[in-house]
């Protein structure tokens, strides 16, 4: 079976959108199509005007790498490196080399206060996904695609979460895109979709 079937979407430039669903619905196949992460085998997925069906695997990720952040549902940090390298280097893959100014904005915007010399191991869940949001945002991308990212967090922290992508929404004009598997906080978003096995369901917009 497919792992998508039919699926029709569109996100309006600047809004925040949520999918919702159980597991194995094909959220996170949608998010990495749309993402260039995965390649759709049939139809048309527009980024910012350019057709990720008809790049090549190069210009695929050129786009990506300059128009779409990612927060992976498992944050995806490097052990190795320490909360401050997680985030730089993203700026050295986007090509910029490390802005010490654009560093403080994001994290001074997300709230954040965990010390810069902090590895992943020495964070907690709440902590990693700041990490792993100021690591997304850092060069400005047009759209964040967003994997589940309270899901290992308190109730509290998701919603600390939730608050935070919508803040970033507002002050920095991003598209968001966000998925789980929670139907609740439907009041974050300007659109929610349901999805079952591999097809939407409906589409509503948030009250």
């Amino acid at each position: 079976m497919p792992a998508l079937r039919g699926v029709k979407l569109r996100s309006i430039a600047g809004g925040i959108s949520r999918g919702y669903g159980p597991s194995g619905c094909g959220k996170s196949s949608l998010l990495y199509v749309i993402g260039g992460l995965a390649q759709a085998t049939r139809g048309h997925v527009l980024v910012d005007g350019n057709d990720l069906t008809e790049l090549s695997d190069a210009a695929r990720t050129k786009l990506r790498r300059h128009k779409i952040g990612f927060v992976f549902q498992r944050f995806n940090l490097l052990p190795t490196l320490t909360a401050k390298g997680n985030i730089a280097i993203a700026q050295f893959i986007h090509g910029d080399g490390f802005d010490p100014h654009r560093f403080d904005v994001v994290t001074k915007m997300l709230g954040w206060r965990v010390a810069c010399h902090h590895k992943p191991s020495e964070l907690s869940g709440g902590e990693q996904q700041r990490v792993a949001i100021a690591r997304a945002i850092i060069n400005e991308p047009k759209i964040l695609l967003a994997d589940e990212p309270p899901a290992i967090s308190t109730s509290k922290n998701s919603e600390i979460v939730l608050q935070m992508l919508r803040q970033l929404n507002k002050n920095l004009g991003q598209t968001i895109v966000m998925i789980t598997h929670n139907p609740e906080a439907v009041t974050h978003f300007d659109r929610v979709v349901h999805m079952r096995d591999g097809v939407i369901v409906d589409g509503i917009p948030a009250d």
